[in-house]
């Protein structure tokens, strides 16, 4: 097989037929975790980003691995390793970090940036040129973003904000390393391996480092379970399905459906009001996603 990197530079490809259906299961994954940050401030205990990134990856990492019953073979071994401390070990603690410390828009916004930078390394990590109508949409999609949740009286933490664009900028690499190397198994394998290997650094970083709560109540078990179960076990699969099949910038231009479905759910949910920017800022990101999608086709890069 050939290696990408030795590849003249190309745009991403086009396709005879669009696999729009690829597109919307790898969506679901981002949807579910637009979730993420009301379960943190609703259901979860306190100031412990470690304990969730632990009891969101390991048991969902245990049970697929016993659903596939595979491991890894040769080079992927540290290849899978690479990849679930970037998508898990690491990126996991950042990512409630920072739910933990800014709110909701801040962080939606930032990781809004993620087709930008995927955009950008592109070029140098797979020697694909990014399509300019795609970039612009990239662009247009984080400024609607932008619109729709951020306010003048966001707090900005400075270390909740490093956290979070330390953990967009893990999620981008991770993401073209995985079109790069592509996958030796089937997605639930690959994504149960990396789960595990993450998971295994979290909980003795949790012990060491934050220890275990007194007690948890039931809206504590009820969070735990819902990010392990709805947000990991069944979004991840689909992710790295997407990665596999979709172009890289089209893929991740699939995470402005966060922010669009965080925004939706406390409209919905919890009686938030809208203000006219931030319609706006919804119709503006949700155009960018769906024009990304039908311009790019779903289109897959080998």
């Amino acid at each position: 097989m050939a290696i990408i990197a030795e590849r003249p530079v190309t745009t991403e490809p086009t396709a005879a037929k669009p696999t729009l259906r690829d597109a919307g299961l790898a969506a679901l994954a981002p949807a579910s975790w637009g979730t993420v940050y009301v379960v943190t401030a609703t259901l979860l205990p306190p100031d412990r980003p470690l304990l969730a990134a632990a009891l969101r990856a390991l048991p969902a990492g245990l049970l697929l691995l016993v659903l596939t019953r595979r491991l890894p073979r040769g080079s992927w071994w540290w290849k899978t390793t690479a990849l679930g401390m970037l998508n898990f070990g690491a990126f996991l603690p950042l990512i409630f970090y920072a739910a933990y410390h800014l709110p909701g828009g801040v962080a939606a916004t930032l990781g809004a940036l993620q087709p930008l930078l995927v955009a950008l390394l592109a070029l140098p990590m797979l020697r694909v040129r990014t399509p300019a109508p795609i970039l612009l949409a990239a662009i247009a999609g984080a400024g609607g973003v932008a619109l729709l949740t951020l306010s003048a009286e966001a707090r900005l933490d400075p270390l909740g904000l490093a956290a979070m664009l330390t953990a967009v900028a893990l999620m981008a690499v991770s993401l073209l390393l995985t079109k790069k190397w592509g996958r030796p198994e089937h997605p639930l394998a690959m994504t149960g391996w990396q789960l595990t290997l993450g998971g295994l650094v979290l909980a003795p970083a949790t012990l060491l480092f934050e220890g275990l709560p007194g007690s948890l109540t039931t809206a504590n078990l009820i969070g735990y379970g819902y990010i392990g179960v709805v947000t990991t076990a069944l979004a991840y699969p689909l992710w790295f399905r997407g990665i596999d099949r979709l172009a890289p910038t089209s893929v991740s231009l699939l995470t402005l459906t966060n922010p669009l479905v965080a925004t939706a759910a406390g409209f919905l949910v919890l009686g938030q009001t809208l203000t006219g920017w931030q319609l706006t800022g919804f119709a503006v990101a949700l155009t960018a996603l769906t024009l990304s999608q039908t311009l790019a086709g779903g289109r897959r890069v080998r």
